[in-house]
């Protein structure tokens, strides 16, 4: 047995650094998210951004924590930019820590891999969840708890009282496995409270922790108190040997005959309403532990990283060979934004442009949430991130891709005016309707929501909307060659606005008709000689 736990840790310390295999479940990963009262939030991610910036991917590749409470506090994390630095800088704390000493560190990823059962999802809802309340009748339960003891004395002097006895012990009977659906609703997350328990008293004593060390051992000895009533009754099937199941069979007879399970649960369960600070302090201070090993881990999985600059310049935005974290083999690019213009990025498809907006998305919420940029150098003030890139049709809702993306935008507009710097991360605006009212609407709301104090990033087809916002956008562009009738990506962000354009030639390489080709090149031709005429009467 020994052997066996050995040998089960010191895999875990080879494989705490690397990507999961198992799958993930978001709807329990989530459920601390979605309980948890956020007061100290800057912004809550919304769930658009969500899906634009591929977010349960994104964690999936980061999430390198060991238990099930680290999954849910690091997935609350990422979705919470907080109001200022005191999470992140604990968190640099605890990884300065622990790398400078591996042996706390390698000592408490096996203790804290032992909350890695699925079940302990649900210790968040001993902080959370509404207890059941005792029914009014339930001293019913105490007086047959007693008669049932009476009873049972004086069937030994009275034989007579056996029947009584007998009486007694059915009416329990009910009450017991009336019980067991109270139990049930115990039985997943009481046991995974004792594990913490330990958890928590092992992390202790190794010197795991570095703040409020005096509350959390109190905490923990809170907690201490309803351990010592939870293993007076089963509250899970473990599988056993046939004595053991015989011993659990006479067990539950004894427990039914007594009513000590209705009893015992009710207690704790008045203990667990009267402990759910303490039980809170100590599920986030391990949770935050292992949150801090998983950065670490992520950290160490990157080609580099930066910790980022938040400063209080706004309207800025400086990112020195950033990249994409997901990106196998990512092509990392700068972008320098000092003069307090927005950007129009132009290109052809593939060429780019989506990915690095992702990209910018991504870090934006990586350096104000964890701390960590992927680039050499990130500068950005405190920023809301808004976004507008993966929309499609809703066949459920019968709207159309323009309906879908105007609500979208119309949610961008209402936070233009709220106070606080805003990211907004656009991909081809309004590109569900015709030229001229996407390139007219596209132009005013693009002028509308740089107001103040916020910056916009946005990709477009339509190089008309270059000249149009001149004024206060920057342009860069992607482009892409042709080399032995092949397209050539190189992913480089260029600046100015895009003058090669590839589009006819690329139907030559995929061997459209000439007929098509020659003509769309003549049309090509007499429509850019009008606009230049027209530029040159402006």
């Amino acid at each position: 047995m020994f052997r066996s736990r050995k040998k089960h840790d010191q895999e875990l310390l080879r494989n705490y650094k690397k990507l999961k295999g198992s799958t993930f479940d978001f709807e329990r990963i989530a459920l601390f998210f979605i309980n948890t009262d956020k007061p100290d939030a800057h912004q809550i991610i919304p769930y658009r951004t969500l899906l634009d910036l591929d977010f349960e991917e994104l964690f999936m590749f980061m999430d390198r924590t060991c238990s099930k409470p680290g999954q849910q506090y690091l997935y609350t994390t990422l979705r919470t930019i907080p109001k200022n630095k005191n999470r992140s800088t604990y968190f640099e704390k605890i990884i300065h820590y622990l790398n400078e000493n591996p042996e706390i560190k390698e000592s408490i990823i096996p203790e804290i891999s032992r909350l890695n059962e699925n079940r302990a999802y649900y210790l968040q809802s001993l902080i959370h969840k509404k207890n059941i309340v005792k029914p009014k009748w339930f001293w019913v339960v105490y007086l047959f708890s007693g008669l049932s003891v009476t009873a049972l004395i004086l069937s030994f002097i009275f034989p007579v009282f056996v029947l009584l006895l007998i009486l007694i012990l059915t009416i329990n009977s009910i009450f017991h496995y009336w019980n067991k659906r109270n139990i049930l609703i115990y039985s997943n997350a009481i046991p995974q409270l004792l594990i913490l328990n330990k958890v928590t008293d092992k992390m202790i004593h190794l010197g795991a922790f570095l703040n409020n060390i005096d509350q959390i051992r109190k905490s923990n000895y809170a907690i201490s108190k309803i351990s010592r009533l939870a293993v007076f009754f089963k509250l899970e099937p473990i599988l056993k040997s046939e004595l053991g199941l015989l011993a659990d069979y006479l067990q539950d007879i004894i427990k039914a005959s007594f009513l000590l399970e209705p009893i015992l649960l009710f207690k704790i369960i008045r203990q667990l309403e009267l402990k759910k600070p303490e039980i809170s302090n100590v599920f986030e201070a391990v949770a935050q532990v292992d949150v801090a090993i998983s950065i670490a881990s992520f950290r160490d999985a990157l080609p580099y990283y930066s910790m980022p600059d938040i400063t209080e310049k706004k309207r800025s935005f400086c990112a020195e060979e950033m990249y994409h974290p997901l990106l196998t083999d990512p092509v990392a690019n700068t972008l320098d934004l000092s003069d307090g213009k927005s950007v129009l990025i132009s290109g052809s498809n593939m060429s780019g442009k989506t990915t690095f907006i992702r990209t910018i998305g991504v870090n934006a919420i990586l350096s104000q949430t964890i701390n960590t940029a992927c680039a050499r150098q990130f500068k950005i003030p405190k920023l809301k991130v808004h976004s507008a890139i993966k929309i499609s049709d809703s066949l459920l809702d019968d709207t159309s891709y323009y309906y879908e993306e105007v609500k979208t935008i119309k949610k961008m507009i209402s936070e233009v005016g709220s106070g606080y710097q805003n990211l907004f991360l656009l991909d081809e605006i309004f590109k569900g309707t015709n030229t001229v009212e996407r390139i007219s609407s596209g132009k005013a709301v693009l002028s509308y929501i740089n107001r103040h104090d916020n910056l916009v990033i946005v990709s477009t087809h339509d190089l008309e909307l270059i000249e149009l916002l001149r004024k206060d956008y920057n342009y860069f562009h992607f482009e892409e060659t042709i080399e032995n009738n092949a397209l050539i990506f190189d992913y480089k962000l260029k600046n100015g606005k895009l003058t090669n354009t590839n589009a006819i030639r690329i139907l030559e390489i995929n061997e459209f008709p000439e007929e098509i080709t020659m003509e769309a090149k003549k049309l090509a031709t007499q429509i850019r000689e009008i606009d230049r005429i027209r530029n040159d009467k402006q």
